[in-house]
């Protein structure tokens, strides 16, 4: 298996996810109580509903970690659309092995699979408007790499993985810093790079640029003020839609002549797609 998102350590992740599962004495009782130890299993994966692929080679690493010598096919790629009854992973080996990674394999593709299926909404709610779908920060703590490779999985593009890798001034910074422009002006006299301005008002348009914004989040303007705003900055910087945003919205929105729309939803709201993994004695 060759799989890597950067700077995600997975063997960190399977040890510490099946640690949680096996508690501290690192047994699955049931398992060890009703299985025998000899048994084999053969099992197979499958999509119970139309959905996009993500993480399978995540859950190959489960059953690995567990199992060294078990066979797993991933019968289908990642972030392909498949339809509801597909097989979309097979495993055989140890049955006490497989059972025990059961459900970390299973929650890990159900969740991911589930954000990857959500956005590849949107991507196709706006495909050829020529606007492209961010996602944001709004992810579960301690499953952001995760997360953000599902929406790339599903079409969307990663958008500020964290505090670290742009600014963004928002409403409470501006509070404190006391206009817009000299916030804007604080964080280039810090030497920033990449400065992101959310603006609420076209008015706050034009102090933003000229204090040196590379790129303005227009946030909760209609389709009609987003057009005009579009219009006032003439592609001296990148503007990107956001707040509110859903899948009736976003197709006027995205129409609006903006370079991107964010959702946040796409990460906090996904519902985890419905996966079935069922197995049988070898």
């Amino acid at each position: 298996m060759a799989f890597s998102i950067n700077d995600f350590d997975l063997g960190r992740f399977v040890a510490a996810t099946l640690a949680e599962d096996l508690g501290p004495d690192g047994r699955d009782v049931t398992s060890l109580s009703v299985i025998p130890e000899d048994a084999r299993f053969t099992g197979v994966m499958d999509a119970r509903h139309d959905i996009v692929v993500a993480g399978l080679p995540i859950a190959e690493a489960f059953f690995r970690a567990l199992d060294a010598d078990c066979t797993v096919e991933l019968l289908v790629g990642e972030g392909e659309a498949v339809r509801g009854g597909t097989d979309i992973l097979s495993v055989s080996g140890k049955a006490r092995a497989l059972l025990t990674a059961e459900r970390s394999a299973l929650n890990t593709v159900q969740h991911l699979s589930g954000i990857a299926s959500l956005t590849r909404l949107y991507v196709d709610a706006i495909a050829g408007t020529g606007a492209v779908l961010l996602d944001t920060r709004k992810t579960i703590p301690g499953l952001r790499l995760l997360e953000k490779y599902a929406t790339r999985m599903g079409g969307a593009k990663n958008h500020r993985m964290g505090l670290w890798d742009a600014a963004m001034i928002k409403d409470n910074h501006v509070a404190v810093a006391g206009d817009i422009g000299e916030a804007v002006r604080r964080a280039v006299a810090a030497g920033i790079a990449q400065i992101i301005v959310e603006v609420d008002h076209v008015e706050q348009i034009e102090p933003a640029l000229a204090a040196g914004a590379t790129h303005l989040l227009l946030d909760n303007m209609g389709p009609a003020t987003l057009r005009g705003a579009v219009t006032l900055v003439g592609g001296r910087v990148p503007c990107e839609a956001s707040g509110g945003v859903t899948l009736e919205t976003i197709r006027a929105i995205a129409e609006s002549g903006v370079d991107y729309v964010s959702v946040g939803r796409i990460t906090q709201s996904a519902p985890a797609a419905d996966i079935g993994l069922d197995f049988k004695a070898a």
